[in-house]
């Protein structure tokens, strides 16, 4: 109980009946979970296998597992249960084999064998492929609401629901024949069975004496009636949110789930966290303020202890680029000024797509950054074909490269003649490059086959002798004229404008590599730029807590549960944040939320950016300031306009920190 405030000390220490703890943003939610699961094994007693606790990512599972291990002493925490919603399910149906209609090694479809298996069951394989996604959405909507094949079909008011109803009996039988589940069964298929089964409910009910939720505003339907069914009559739960961070609608979170538990429990005892250990005063009065806009169950107010702290900047910038620029420049200022580590900084932005301009203007800086909760540059799929391609040339011995790009384009090599390939060239104990020119190859892989494989050995080969003597650069332009890449990309994109982004992509690394030759001064050997690029891709892939000397870029989504000292919320405008889809569906509530989550991940400062105008579908659009900005108290803010010149002192110290960022890049 040492160190903690008299709210999280009522939280952690009620056991008289069920308990929501709304734990504000800051408040120290996990450290309350983690001290009430040591609480119950050393003071009440309870044996830890009897003890579940679950929350939605395997990160915040292990941190829960790891603080609990040093709040016990010895083995007391042996058999205690901390995992996720799904992995708990899936443990469920593993003891319940039989129950749930499953044998031993049953399978868990990813969603490329699901969208495989619906495309096979569809009967059409020209099926659009946006009516097959529309159709796999709808399914786990289902699922996360408990509804049945049965009841779709009977329940389907127009073709459209009747095809995907249908499509959805379809689908389970096939998992029933496959022997597996997909993802929204391991929450499913164990609602079904402890509501079918009384004695099977008991058991459960047994081995779960008490059960702890974290984040539980983002639970759906299936999951709310999970936690129901396991803590049964008892009702020996403590559950852990924040309704005014509940940003998961698109995917099935009901934050109303918050407000059912007061109906469902009468006896539930609110506990509120309201004490911000992370902020300062000015984030926090912003952050409250803004919220106060949205309707509420529960009424709470965040304060800290940390002081006022710096004013609020809201930047507005003549267009996105300008945009994208000021914050580099803010940012590579500001780690000078301040000492920083690169690993303080955090752009955070409302849509994936937003990332690219950052990361072009922060690799033009010379400033180490890594990409979460969307697609790096690199990780981007023509982006990994080029350097899959440039792979290959380099080393012909790289497998991986070879398979990714044999089909891409498409060259009518099938996958049996893959298969042919792969078996002589473990046979032989050589690449599968270097197997095509094996005279043994021909008595498996014949005729059209054979002579395709041969073509494209023989082209490659081609572009490795004319790699030696020209411009890396030129080469990728030649490889992918030679393979017309950007009409492949225009056959394989949902839309021309999908396929036109997809282009814009390739581009840029082409000029990315052309720079990179003339800021060395010389032509780049192909070599030297695989290296070059495989060691900027390891580098956007490290895992994030190996990330603190990169700044993150993340969206909103992505970002909650973290914080970071210097926190640039950018896109602050009508149709970015709020979204113009929630804003043509009346549904602002929940972009205010996402609104919030961005504003209380800053711990010192916060610097809010807009742009005046950005390119649609080429062409340059007014954009208007959100309307969240209006909503921020005006006495915490300052505004800083297009028409502000920097001075002469200002401009030299920006240089400066460039050049000082450039020479600690380079280790001088």
């Amino acid at each position: 109980m040492q160190g903690l405030n008299p709210k999280q000390r009522e939280a952690v220490t009620y056991l008289s009946g069920p308990s929501l703890v709304l734990a504000g943003a800051g408040s120290g939610k996990t450290r309350v979970i983690t001290a009430k699961i040591a609480h119950l094994i050393e003071h009440a007693q309870m044996p830890a296998k009897h003890i579940y606790a679950v929350t939605f990512t395997n990160k915040a599972a292990r941190e829960m597992k790891e603080r609990v291990a040093k709040l016990l002493q010895g083995d007391a925490a042996k058999g205690l249960n901390i995992s996720t919603f799904h992995t708990l399910g899936l443990n469920m149906l593993r003891r319940e084999l039989k129950a749930a209609g499953l044998r031993r090694g049953f399978s868990i479809m990813d969603e490329q064998d699901v969208e495989q298996l619906l495309k096979e069951l569809s009967k059409k394989n020209d099926t659009d492929k946006k009516v097959l996604q529309q159709a796999r959405w709808q399914i786990s909507n289902w699922k996360n609401d408990l509804i049945l094949p049965e009841q779709a079909i009977a329940e389907a008011t127009d073709h459209v629901q009747t095809f995907q109803a249908l499509l959805y009996a379809a689908y389970q039988e096939a998992l029933r024949a496959y022997n597996a589940v997909d993802f929204d069964d391991l929450i499913l298929k164990p609602v079904e069975l402890l509501k079918a089964d009384a004695e099977l409910r008991e058991r459960w009910q047994n081995r779960v004496r008490h059960l702890l939720v974290d984040e539980y505003q983002d639970t759906n339907g299936a999951q709310y009636e999970l936690v129901k069914l396991l803590v049964g009559v008892t009702a020996a739960l403590t559950v852990v949110g924040d309704d005014d961070q509940s940003i998961y609608a698109w995917r099935g979170a009901k934050p109303e789930n918050l407000i059912r538990l007061n109906e469902d429990y009468p006896q539930l005892n609110v506990i509120k966290l309201e004490q911000n250990y992370r902020s300062t005063g000015r984030i926090l009065n912003s952050a409250n303020k803004l919220i106060a806009n949205n309707n509420h169950v529960f009424e709470k107010q965040l304060w800290s202890e940390l002081g006022p702290g710096e004013v609020i900047r809201v930047i507005s910038c003549a267009d996105e680029m300008a945009e994208a620029e000021r914050v580099a420049s803010e940012l590579v200022q500001h780690k000078f000024n301040t000492g920083r580590d690169f690993g303080d900084y955090a752009i955070l932005y409302r849509g994936n797509h937003q990332a690219r301009l950052f990361e072009q203007t922060l690799r033009t800086n010379k400033v180490p950054y890594f990409v979460s909760g969307g697609t790096s540059f690199f990780s981007r799929t023509e982006v990994k074909d080029a350097m899959s391609y440039l792979r290959l040339l380099n080393n012909t011995d790289d497998d991986a490269a070879f398979l990714r790009i044999i089909n891409t384009p498409r060259r009518e090599i099938g996958h049996t003649t893959i298969e042919k390939l792969s078996t002589y060239a473990a046979h032989a104990k050589c690449s599968l490059f270097d197997a095509i020119d094996h005279l043994g190859l021909a008595e498996s892989v014949t005729g059209k086959s054979h002579a395709r494989l041969r073509q494209f050995r023989e082209w490659m080969i081609e572009l490795q002798q004319e790699s030696e003597n020209e411009p890396a650069a030129t080469v990728v332009k030649q490889l992918l004229g030679d393979i017309d890449y950007k009409d492949w990309l225009s056959q394989t994109s949902p839309n021309d404008k999908a396929a036109d982004k997809r282009w814009e992509n390739v581009e840029a690394l082409i000029a990315w590599i052309t720079k990179l030759q003339e800021e060395d001064g010389k032509n780049l050997t192909l070599p030297e730029l695989t290296a070059h690029l495989a060691l900027m891709d390891m580098l956007e892939r490290q895992d994030d807590d190996a990330a603190n000397e990169q700044v993150a870029l993340m969206t909103l989504h992505a970002a909650k549960g973290l914080e970071f000292p210097v926190v640039f919320l950018v896109g602050f405008e009508e149709g970015l944040l709020p979204h113009q889809s929630s804003i043509d569906e009346d549904n602002i509530e929940e972009e205010r939320r996402l609104a919030y989550v961005g504003v209380t991940r800053a711990q010192r400062e916060l610097i809010v950016t807009n742009a005046k105008k950005r390119k649609r579908g080429g062409d340059w659009a007014p954009c208007e300031p959100s309307r969240f900005i209006a909503e921020l108290p005006s006495d915490d803010l300052r505004h800083e306009g297009l028409g502000a010149q920097l001075s002469k002192e200002e401009k030299q110290e920006r240089g400066n920190a460039r050049l000082a960022n450039l020479r600690a890049m380079l280790g001088g």
